[in-house]
């Protein structure tokens, strides 16, 4: 599995050859750099370790600073470890967006935007208690009921109730690479990904 780290810029759209106009999102993907390579005799697994993002020196640490030395790199923001990748790679080499071709399609993952903490109604789609009439009053987006009562005496785990909402990790699948620009290290794929203006996501092919 190849992949790279990227950055979310945001949403637009294009014609398709057949004048359709297609919702896409652009990704800033790369460079990136390989930081570790991960070995079955040493390690017991394979994997690539990729870095992106520029990062201060004063605000890593010195074990950071010896681990980026080792690649030849500057410290970098994000590491991420890439299973069976598909071509060797090299401590140091430089992975960009030509990874990637148009017409392929990739899943994207993400940290999905941060609701806060929210209703039932809002985070499981409940429909309320419903009804304004036979004494109800203020109940048109409550949950209703927890379970019984003497028996089992306590809520079943994975009741859906109001709670924290948001800042999952998240993949969608199956996105269509529509433009690949390489000089200036952006993807254009179809449709929408998770999470903010300017957060990381990492491209999986």
């Amino acid at each position: 599995m190849s992949g790279i780290i990227g950055k979310k810029v945001g949403m637009t759209s294009i014609f398709g050859a057949d004048g359709k106009n297609i919702p896409c999102t652009v990704i800033e993907a790369g460079p990136c750099v390989v930081t570790q390579v991960k070995t079955l005799e040493k390690d017991g697994y394979t994997a690539v370790q990729l870095a992106y993002g520029e990062k201060k020196e004063k605000n890593t640490s010195n074990q950071m600073k010896g681990h980026f030395a080792k690649a030849g790199t500057t410290p970098k923001r994000k590491l991420v470890e890439f299973k069976h990748f598909e071509d060797e790679k090299s401590l140091g080499e430089v992975i960009t967006v030509e990874l990637f071709a148009e017409g392929e399609y990739v899943d994207v993952v993400g940290t999905s935007k941060g609701k806060g903490f929210q209703g039932v109604v809002k985070r499981h789609g409940f429909s309320g208690v419903g009804g304004q009439t036979h004494g109800q009053h203020n109940r048109l987006r409550a949950p209703g009921s927890l379970g019984a009562s003497s028996w089992p005496s306590r809520v079943f785990k994975g009741m859906r109730m109001a709670g924290r909402m948001g800042g999952d990790r998240v993949k969608i699948q199956n996105l269509q690479i529509l433009k690949v620009f390489n000089e200036q290290n952006l993807l254009v794929v179809s449709g929408s990904i998770p999470g903010a203006k300017g957060s990381y996501v990492i491209l999986e092919k």
